[in-house]
């Protein structure tokens, strides 16, 4: 709550109660000691606010609105009213609200710099830079301190970051931010780094490089103090952008000089050299080189350095640095690019890696760093290469009392050992033996990672074993015997080697990343959920991993466990806009002022999130599959929404892709590593997905608007005699979208046919939606929405020919449903010849197929709700001309048959499914033949009881949702 110093006012005696109660959470004791107090104090406006927080925390919004205007209208200045309307403005997620309140208090005490600097904060909440602008200096002329006269300058520079048009920002707000900045130059008022800074960015984004370069060569850039090397780093970026590689390369071999383990000098070095060469530059004859100093232009002087740097580690009696050794071996690539002949005076890179391993082996860094220079390594030389590092291991003898044979006697040998382990993977060493022989090398993992244990008897359960690595290799050669092999056995290896590796290490989130895929695989996602909140992802993560978990949530059945997943990345979506707004605020309060634009940025990328567009759109869906018509009307539910179809709030042209595609380990060699065109395939294939999602949802937006008390707002005026819009104009418009996304999709399918590989992004529900032809059918379902309002407004007895065809588009839309059906029908889990086989794809389309049978019912009830009063019109007209005949009208047979057949559909699969449960409840792991069955037995069958348990939920959850639908279906009156 607002901070409550030491005041004499006795009102602050008498709201301390209420704000001890909203402090602990008793929101209704809150509101009752307010309401006591209002009584004996009726102009008490904070006990009114603090009433209000406590209406809004409990629920009741509209409450605590009125409440709060009631005060906001006095505009009160007091300042517990302020904070806590403030308070109340920002749980509501009203900002805009905060600035209008302070505007007024400003008013009022002109000369208040807390309510000046608070207003400056509202607006910087809301991003209104222009007021920030004003405000900030209003706030410099009652108060001259420098800070307040910058934040007036970085909102211009705001102004100019945020401006739709470049010109403006270039012409107008950058040279005003320039003036200001200048004119405390001039008058030597510059005090803090903060304010350099600030000047350094105005001129970078001016293009004045080399007036930001005197800026930094001046006495300004004495200020730049906070981080190391500051203003050579910004001076390498001033060179490389002005193109002056005598400075670049001159100021990097200072800076190495000085450290020569900066890697990042080392690549400006190079880059810089390699440039000065291609321009042919020489040294001027006389004098310095340039402004940094000595110029190395030739690579015999690079060579030179290179080896200088190396000797200077080679006489150190400590440890010794990488840079160095590393730089030698970047240096050989880049000549041999050039197919320069010094490239061979650097000496032999087997050789040299080698004695680099036996430098650097023990570290966990080595297989990193050795991993990048490979490819200098032809392919006959590998195994040779491996041999080589292995001679370097030292491993036990095996003699009486010592280490066992083969095997590391400590925690550096064991690093050694596996950095040869790992660097053979990456090689494809491992990838390119048969069968027996990976079957070998997953034996010797195995037992090293069981050596490797002892080592880790001390380790906490947050730390993790020293051997972890092989358990980790172990499931990766399992998985390549799956994909080789097609044996879905080695894929239940490769999961308990995982689970028996996180019984030994719980935190190690490799496993449960690896065991999170596997899972989703295998169809079970009852697992996962587990899995994934013990990784306690923190906020961006559930942008970059959260894909994983909500792509197979609902695609597997697991409604509940879906609605979670949304809610782990909605969350933090949704909290992002508040918490951004508060980075902002505290970056102005500490003069931070190159973290802004960062901050800003940063918020855009997320709310342009493709995870965040994916996610929405699936929530929404699901809820309606779960709720609508069942506890709610459809038209409640939409509405509860807020869901507009005529709007699509989706940045299709600045959407990003945030996800993490390499957070899963690999050694796998450059050929099975994902590429450039996988990332590119998957982010299409993405987007095509999600506009055929977002266009079914909108599309079932719309039927919610066409209840009789709804009448869609976008419909022609025209409205027959049951109140339901005769045309409503958002459903044409979208339907012929719907189909032309659903196009693109088959042709996206067609066309794009790279496999990604395992560790890669999974695919989208996108090939089985089409196999099935769910999309299709829920198309023609929602086509024939308009057809019957058509034939709403021309009424029967002048349609009997649509009536027909009508009649015969609902004999097809069934047709289509029970095909979607039979495609579903297959047993999940076959366990035969000592294998277990799992079939998840027909999970994902038995989820399809339930989804379809929703989008099928909704039509069916608007399509009942125009043909009842017409089924009746047309019987009051039998009556009245006294025809003795009672026939139904065609449209209406057929339409009742639909109702009909959709009923059996839906019964034959709700058996289906209670056929499946009762196979998977019956099956027994004895029937499943293992390896070391007495070893791996307990891990297995606990495995098999995961996931046993995981589908037999998934498809009661099925059966459930489809017996509600069912219920519904029944209750309907035609």
């Amino acid at each position: 709550m607002a901070a409550r110093g030491h005041v004499q006012d006795p009102n602050d005696r008498r709201l301390r109660p209420i704000y001890d109660y909203l402090d602990n959470g008793n929101n209704k004791m809150a509101i009752q000691q307010a309401d006591k107090l209002l009584k004996k104090h009726k102009d008490l406006h904070c006990a009114k606010v603090l009433k209000a927080i406590g209406l809004q925390r409990t629920g009741r919004q509209e409450e605590a609105f009125s409440l709060a205007q009631e005060v906001a209208i006095l505009e009160p200045t007091d300042d517990n009213s302020l904070q806590a309307l403030t308070i109340l403005y920002r749980e509501m997620h009203r900002p805009e609200l905060v600035t209008k309140l302070y505007e007024a208090a400003v008013r009022k005490v002109p000369s208040s710099e807390e309510y000046h600097s608070h207003l400056f904060m509202a607006y910087a909440r809301v991003g209104e830079y222009k007021k920030m602008q004003q405000a900030g200096m209003a706030l410099y002329k009652i108060v001259p301190k420098n800070p307040y006269y910058f934040w007036s300058v970085m909102s211009l520079l705001m102004q100019a970051i945020s401006a739709q048009d470049e010109k403006l920002a270039q012409t107008m707000f950058l040279p005003l931010a320039e003036r200001m900045v200048e004119k405390m130059v001039k008058e030597e008022k510059i005090e803090a780094e903060a304010e350099v800074q600030l000047y350094f960015m105005i001129l970078e984004r001016l293009g004045k490089c080399v007036e930001a370069l005197q800026v930094l060569r001046g006495p300004l850039g004495d200020k730049l103090t906070s981080e190391l090397q500051c203003r050579e780093n910004k001076c390498m970026l001033l060179y490389r952008r002005l193109e002056s590689w005598p400075e670049c390369n001159a100021l990097s071999y200072k800076l190495l000089q000085k450290n020569p383990d900066d890697w990042q000098f080392y690549l400006l070095y190079f880059d810089s050299l390699f440039h000065l060469m291609d321009q042919s530059w020489t040294p001027p004859s006389e004098g310095e080189h340039c402004a940094e100093g000595e110029v190395h232009n030739a690579v015999a002087q690079a060579v030179s350095f290179v080896e200088e740097c190396v000797r200077g580690e080679d006489g150190k009696e400590q440890r010794p640095l990488r840079g160095p050794y590393l730089s030698r071996l970047e240096l050989i690539r880049r000549l041999r690019e050039r197919g320069l002949p010094e490239a061979s005076q650097l000496g032999d890179p087997l050789e040299l890696m080698v004695q680099y391993f036996g430098k650097f082996g023990d570290k966990p860094c080595c297989i990193t760093d050795l991993k990048i220079f490979l490819d200098l390594l032809p392919p006959d030389q590998h195994m040779q290469f491996t041999n080589r590092l292995m001679e370097a291991v030292p491993l036990g003898s095996g003699e009486e009392g010592g280490t066992a044979a083969g095997f590391p006697g400590d925690t550096r040998a064991l690093q050694r050992h596996l950095c040869v382990t790992q660097l053979s993977r990456t090689l494809g060493l491992h990838h390119a033996l048969d069968t027996n022989s990976k079957l070998q090398l997953i034996t010797q993992l195995k037992a090293h990672y069981q050596h490797g244990l002892q080592f880790g008897k001390s380790c906490l359960k947050t730390e993790l074993q020293f051997s972890d690595m092989y358990c980790l290799m172990a499931a990766h050669v399992y998985i390549d015997l799956w994909m080789e092999t097609g044996d879905e056995t080695m894929l239940w290896q490769s999961v308990c080697v995982l689970e028996d590796g996180l019984t030994n290490s719980p935190s190690n989130a490799q496993f449960k990343l690896l065991l999170l895929l596997l899972f989703c695989r295998i169809g079970a996602f009852e697992p996962v959920v587990d899995l994934y909140t013990s990784l306690d992802a923190k906020h961006v993560q559930h942008d970059t991993i959260g894909y994983i978990l909500t792509r197979y949530a609902e695609a597997l059945g697991q409604f509940a466990a879906a609605s979670q997943s949304c809610n782990f990345s909605l969350r933090f979506f949704h909290s992002n806009q508040k918490d951004t707004s508060e980075y902002i605020i505290q970056a102005y309060k500490y003069g931070a002022f190159e973290k802004i634009p960062e901050f800003i940025a940063f918020r855009t990328r997320l709310n342009h999130s493709l995870h965040f567009a994916q996610v929405r759109t699936e929530r929404m869906l699901l809820d309606l599959f779960l709720e609508a018509d069942v506890s709610s009307s459809l038209e409640d539910s939409v509405k509860a929404m807020a869901l507009t179809p005529e709007e699509d709030d989706i940045p299709w042209d600045c959407m990003r892709d945030n996800r993490d595609l390499t957070v899963l380990t690999s050694w796998d060699p450059p050929d099975r590593q994902l590429t450039e065109a996988h990332r590119k395939q998957s982010v299409e294939e993405e987007m095509v997905w999600l506009k055929v999602r977002s266009l079914t949802l909108r599309l079932i937006g719309c039927l919610a608007l066409l209840s009789p008390a709804h009448p869609p707002q976008n419909s022609e005026k025209k409205t027959s005699e049951n109140g339901v819009a005769s045309k409503p104009a958002t459903l044409h418009k979208l339907l012929p979208q719907l189909e032309t996304a659903l196009q693109e999709a088959a042709d996206f399918s067609q066309t794009h046919t790279k496999v990604y590989p395992v560790f890669g992004p999974p695919s989208t529900r996108l090939s089985v939606a089409l196999q099935t032809g769910s999309c299709s059918c829920q198309l023609s379902a929602l086509r024939l929405v308009p057809r019957v309002l058509d034939m709403d407004s021309a009424g029967l007895d002048d349609s009997a020919e649509s009536q027909s065809e009508m009649a015969g588009s609902f004999r097809a839309l069934l047709q289509q449903l029970q095909d979607i059906l039979s495609k579903c029908k297959g047993d999940l889990v076959v366990m035969s010849d000592g294998q277990c086989n799992t079939h998840p794809s027909l999970l994902e389309a038995l989820v399809l197929f339930v989804e379809t049978v929703c989008v099928v019912l909704w039509v069916v009830t608007v399509c009942a709700g125009v043909l009842r009063p017409l089924k009746v019109s047309a019987q009051k007209k039998k009556k009245k001309k006294k025809d003795s005949s009672t026939s139904t009208p065609v449209v209406v047979s057929g339409f009742l048959e639909l109702v009909g057949g959709v009923q059996t559909v839906m019964s034959q699969a709700v058996e289906h499914l209670q056929e499946q449960e009762t196979l998977i409840t019956a099956l027994k792991l004895e029937g499943l033949s293992l390896d070391n069955a007495q070893e791996d037995a307990s891990s297995m069958q606990a495995v098999f009881g995961k996931v046993q348990s995981s589908y037999l939920r998934s498809l009661s959850e099925l059966s459930e949702l489809l017996k509600k639908r069912m219920d519904t279906l029944k209750a309907l009156k035609i």
